[in-house]
């Protein structure tokens, strides 16, 4: 199968020097990318920056902003069979970026922002795509509800939680502890082991998906 893969943060521009951000390390993307490909799966992985070595044998594509991201998924999503949002994608992003540095002067700076395109939930009603759809949910409190409903409105097969309030664990960190949560209802915990066991996991479970 041909793999189409998110990874990494976004970056915003706010002015030439700064931009908006998260703490997402790209590390789980890229092991789910690493796994694929020793399965014996094609790989598309689509980056935002990260300091990682890109996985030998996958076909890679850095971008910067979320917006940069939305439209390489839309022109390459088509070619997969599977696509894996593991990306920590910027909801929202200043309304206008400033051409110049922006000066210290008052004690507060209010910045105005405006939502990101959304490319989980689009995947199915705006780019058409009709294969197997992995999501993945960063939550800080009642992760099995928040995950439960993102999965159903985004029209996902799997939808892979974590809590990112726990240390050790998720962002910036070689290890992680995941709720896998499946369309039909059912769920999956896979314990805390490291990203690349966990990659390794995740892949058997969406072959298994595949079978179906």
């Amino acid at each position: 199968m041909r793999f189409l893969i998110t990874a990494g943060p976004t970056r915003e521009p706010i002015d030439p020097v700064r931009y908006l951000t998260n703490r997402s390390s790209g590390k789980m993307g890229y092991a789910v990318a690493s796994a694929a490909l020793a399965a014996g799966h094609e790989v598309c992985l689509i980056s935002g920056p990260v300091s990682l070595a890109a996985p030998e044998g996958a076909e890679v594509h850095f971008v910067e902003s979320a917006r940069e991201m939305y439209n390489t998924v839309q022109e390459k999503i088509n070619a997969a069979d599977v696509a894996v949002f593991s990306a920590a994608v910027a909801d929202y992003r200043v309304a206008e970026e400033a051409d110049q540095k922006i000066k210290k002067s008052d004690d507060l700076l209010t910045l105005t922002l405006v939502k990101n395109p959304d490319i989980l939930g689009n995947t199915r009603s705006e780019f058409g795509f009709e294969g197997i759809l992995v999501g993945f949910a960063a939550e800080t409190n009642d992760l099995e509800k928040h995950a439960a409903s993102k999965l159903t409105r985004k029209e996902c097969d799997l939808l892979v939680a974590n809590d990112v309030s726990r240390k050790g664990i998720g962002f910036e960190c070689d290890e992680n502890e995941v709720i896998l949560f499946y369309k039909s209802g059912e769920s999956k915990m896979l314990s805390l082991s490291s990203k690349t066991d966990i990659a390794i996991e995740l892949v058997s479970e969406i072959d298994q998906l595949a079978t179906r």
